[in-house]
């Protein structure tokens, strides 16, 4: 997944026929930390490539945006302390993995962790997805990477946020219109948690064309 991820990334740097990818990816990785894996995560597959494209392209501002259901308590660890990267995540509190409080800013306030209470409806959700982009537009990457879980849907039996489906075409769409202004659109989205079978499946039916357009 790691090899498949870094192409995706190489890909969009050099805009040879696409501007976006979407990587479908197992296991998902947000909850791996730098020296512990948990949460069905191994290797923090998105942490990997925000360090690839740093390493070996020379970015200096990339923008990490989870939108798993859960903190993305892996990627905080591994990128926290990285002045390069915003990190932002939006999940249900309290909850697994813990963490993610909106104290937790990062070493160099380069973190925005946004907790949302159990029985979040799309509006609710929505309203604090604004915080989120207001800080990506601040921030102005030159880059942006998504850990795209979709068990923030109200059929997912793991968590108990209320999207609908047709939402994550809304999450997605936001993100793009910022990308075309910032950074030309870079985005490379990577897959992380959905434990509903048919509400994964149409959730990122949705994402996936809005990256189309």
């Amino acid at each position: 997944s790691t090899h498949c991820i870094s192409s995706a990334a190489s890909d969009v740097y050099k805009r040879q026929d696409f501007n976006n990818a979407f990587c479908a990816v197992r296991p998902p990785g947000h909850h791996a930390e730098k020296n512990k894996a948990m949460g069905f995560c191994v290797i923090n597959n998105i942490g990997v490539a925000a360090n690839y494209l740093i390493s070996k392209y020379k970015y200096k501002k990339i923008a990490v945006l989870d939108w798993d259901c859960h903190f993305g308590n892996g990627t905080y660890d591994i990128l926290k302390s990285n002045e390069n990267v915003f990190f932002s995540s939006l999940h249900q509190y309290p909850y697994y993995p813990g963490g993610g409080t909106e104290d937790e800013k990062g070493d160099h306030n380069n973190a925005l962790n946004i907790p949302l209470p159990a029985g979040t409806n799309s509006r609710e959700y929505f309203d604090a997805y604004e915080h989120m982009l207001k800080r990506l537009k601040e921030f102005r990457p030159e880059f942006i990477l998504m850990s795209a879980g979709f068990d923030a849907h109200k059929d997912d039996p793991l968590a108990q946020i209320n999207l609908e489906s047709k939402d994550y075409y809304t999450l997605t769409k936001r993100i793009l219109t910022i990308a075309k202004k910032l950074c030309d659109g870079k985005v490379v989205s990577i897959l992380e948690g959905g434990y509903d079978l048919n509400a994964l499946k149409e959730s990122v039916d949705y994402h996936v064309k809005s990256l189309l357009e």
